[in-house]
């Protein structure tokens, strides 16, 4: 029988990885996972979720005090980055408290059992293992024609090293991550142009939460521009010129780059295990997040879509469950994820949409509870967004939540619970039939529910 170093070894300490290491450690597996010290926690703690959305939650308590015109990006970032070091130094005390050796270096496959790794004082060192799960995540994606050499060009990477607050700033791409940086930085009175490629904003999304969230981005003075493609970006030591292919040209101080996203596969040595990524460097897996080599599985932003921290944490469970093999993985891990868009107002949703809905010939009904209704959203004073609630209009069956405004990500949880019971337990009546704290934002579910079957009774 094979004698490796480690049951698994899982390469990249994100959230992905970290659910994977955590869930395989407890289970009583020796595991190591292989990441340079200094990027504990990923990209989601270093350069993605964890910084934009401590920039915006310091964007929205200022604007709250009225202190917006005080305030600077870059004294944000000096937030930001506290969270950061206490987000890291968290992080690696997880693996140090379950016995989980941290591989200090980068890694790549020599076979499906063994990888090389280079670690970070210029060493090589090579280690084996019965399983593997890459976690290793996303990186922006740059064109070639675009030249992100220069300073004045940034991208969600570049962002957090900005070394001025900018008084003009053209977003090119309008996905999650363009338009929560449009709501931070237009929060701190920088001009912005949000160029979408697209017919609309974050097109997955509910419609009715598409347009209202266009609505409150435009009445901010946030400029968003549809359908469009630029031509060429031509940067200059005072700014940025992008000359799009309606013949636009839209001028600024600092371009951001926004669109699309590459997979962390070119490094792995994937062609040594006959793996072959999709044009995004998206690894293929199975429903058990398995690649094509059974031993090696692949979860996070590593596989694609949906590229959110919280799905990527459970996928790394998932897997893990999965190679334990006591059991087959709990598919409602992966079922009714949660959508969380920290914009100002914020939006979350669960479920599906009203065109889904549709398209597929279910029939449903809504509630809405508007904000401005509610006494919580009165003290609070924020009471701009709504709660829709989407159902059967036979069953009473929950369908989908979607939610607009102030806590919007924290408000969804209530209706996943519910949507995830299974048969009678997944029902409308739990919101009517339940008391709520009075005032709370909470209560918006009962409102809902009480809008949506008055209009069964009409």
């Amino acid at each position: 029988m094979a004698q490796y170093d480690y049951d698994a070894i899982v390469i990249g300490t994100g959230p992905g990885g970290e659910g994977a290491a955590m869930k395989l450690t407890k289970s009583g597996y020796s595991v190591a996972v292989c990441d340079l010290f200094s990027n504990i926690g990923g990209n989601s703690t270093h350069k993605g979720t964890i910084p934009s959305k401590s920039l915006r939650h310091a964007t929205e308590i200022l604007e709250t005090k009225n202190a917006l015109r005080q305030a600077k990006f870059t004294d944000l970032l000096k937030t930001a980055y506290y969270v950061i070091e206490q987000q890291e130094s968290l992080r690696r005390s997880f693996y140090e408290k379950n016995w989980v050796d941290i591989i200090d270096g980068y890694a790549s496959f020599i076979d499906e059992h063994h990888i090389e790794v280079k670690m970070s004082d210029g060493s090589i060192q090579n280690y084996s293992a019965k399983y593997f799960v890459i976690a290793t995540g996303s990186r922006p994606y740059h064109p070639e024609d675009v030249d992100f050499t220069h300073p004045r060009i940034l991208d969600s990477d570049k962002i957090l090293e900005l070394k001025e607050h900018p008084r003009s700033l053209a977003i090119y791409g309008a996905g999650i991550i363009g338009c929560e940086y449009a709501s931070i930085f237009r929060g701190l009175r920088t001009k912005i142009n949000l160029i979408n490629t697209r017919s609309k904003l974050l097109e997955f999304l509910d419609d009715e939460i598409i347009d209202a969230l266009a609505y409150h981005l435009r009445e901010n003075g946030i400029i968003i521009r549809h359908n469009e493609e630029y031509e060429k970006v031509v940067p200059d030591d005072e700014g940025v010129t992008i000359y799009l292919k309606s013949n636009k040209q839209i001028r600024s101080e600092y371009l951001f780059w926004a669109q699309g996203r590459t997979g962390n596969s070119d490094k792995l040595g994937l062609e040594n295990l006959g793996i072959e990524t999709d044009r995004k460097g998206s690894i293929p897996v199975n429903e058990f997040m398995q690649t094509p080599v059974p031993n090696i599985y692949a979860v996070g932003d590593i596989v694609g879509f949906p590229n959110l921290a919280s799905a990527s944490y459970d996928q790394g469970r998932y897997a893990a469950t999965h190679i334990i093999g006591k059991g087959e993985p709990n598919v409602l891990l992966l079922e009714n994820m949660p959508v969380g868009i920290y914009t100002i107002p914020e939006i979350s949703s669960v479920g599906m949409t009203e065109k889904e809905l549709t398209e597929k010939k279910i029939p449903y009904e809504s509630g809405r509870a508007f904000f401005r209704t509610l006494t919580r959203a009165q003290i609070t004073g924020h009471t701009t967004g709504m709660l829709k609630i989407l159902f059967h209009p036979e069953t009473l069956g929950l369908l989908g939540i979607h939610c607009f405004g102030h806590s919007a990500a924290e408000i969804i949880h209530i209706g996943q619970a519910i949507m995830s019971q299974k048969g009678k337990a997944n029902s409308l009546r739990y919101f009517i039939n339940t008391t709520f704290n009075y005032p709370t934002m909470a209560e918006a579910y009962r409102v809902a529910a009480l809008n949506g079957l008055n209009k069964l009774a009409m």
